[in-house]
């Protein structure tokens, strides 16, 4: 595929690790641990591909509500991600970021991000980003409280914030907006996700389930992206 026609920011919402392991007739933890199997995979193959930035939306705020057994799960397939593929990534020249309010997640994960993020802080070749506990209307809400916060802006009765000035605050500043979305398990939802980011991001569904998205269905979604015609709001003749 000609490296033109591939996106530079890929998003994707990793969904179906649940109905996976129900209709196999498994615990929902072993659908989330073949998640991460299927979600190594997609590194790889993001990593190969020379795509620079990948965003999994791996825990939201909202899923702080599900049962205390499946977040203790989700925390421990975490954390023995991220103890057992620090030296993988910087081999790999990946490098590892966060975004949400990591600050509501266990200690020693927090420690552990830190930590990846510290070790892979060189890696040129792909910036991988988890979403932790996150969602989007937090995002704003958190960047709305830093400019609030920000010496001198005591009174804004008379000051215009601009979406460049704006997106300074998100916690993705530092990223480009994803280029390609991609929701799995057949769900036709952003579910609170990067919807700042999202404006002019092409959108790709599968009824694929999470643990069964492979290399191969990664490579559908990029021939359809490739089929795609980004004019951000001009006319095809003036691209």
């Amino acid at each position: 595929m000609p490296t033109k026609t591939l996106p530079k920011h890929i998003a994707i919402i990793m969904d179906g690790n649940g109905r996976w392991a129900k209709a196999k007739g498994l615990p929902r933890v072993e659908g989330h641990r073949k998640g991460v199997e299927a979600a190594e995979e997609i590194i790889t193959a993001v990593r190969e591909l020379k795509i620079p930035y990948l965003t999994l939306y791996a825990f939201g705020t909202e899923n702080w509500n599900r049962p205390a057994e499946e977040i203790q799960g989700l925390m421990l397939l975490l954390e023995h991600f991220l103890k057992t593929r620090q030296e993988k990534m910087l081999k790999n020249g990946i490098r590892f970021r966060t975004i949400g309010d990591t600050s509501k997640l266990p200690q020693n994960i927090g420690q552990l991000i830190a930590e990846t993020s510290e070790i892979t802080k060189n890696g040129k070749e792909t910036t991988l980003i988890l979403a932790l506990s996150y969602s989007s209307r937090d995002e704003i809400l958190r960047a709305v409280n830093r400019i609030l916060l920000k010496p001198g802006t005591s009174n804004l009765e008379h000051r215009t914030i601009t979406e460049k000035e704006f997106s300074q605050y998100l916690d993705t500043k530092d990223f480009p907006d994803p280029d390609l979305f991609i929701r799995t398990s057949g769900e036709y939802r952003i579910s609170n996700y990067l919807l700042w980011q999202l404006s002019y991001t092409e959108l790709y569904f599968t009824k694929t389930m999470w643990p069964d998205f492979t290399p191969q269905e990664l490579m559908k979604a990029l021939d359809e992206y490739a089929k795609r015609e980004r004019r951000f709001g001009k006319t095809s003749e003036q691209l």
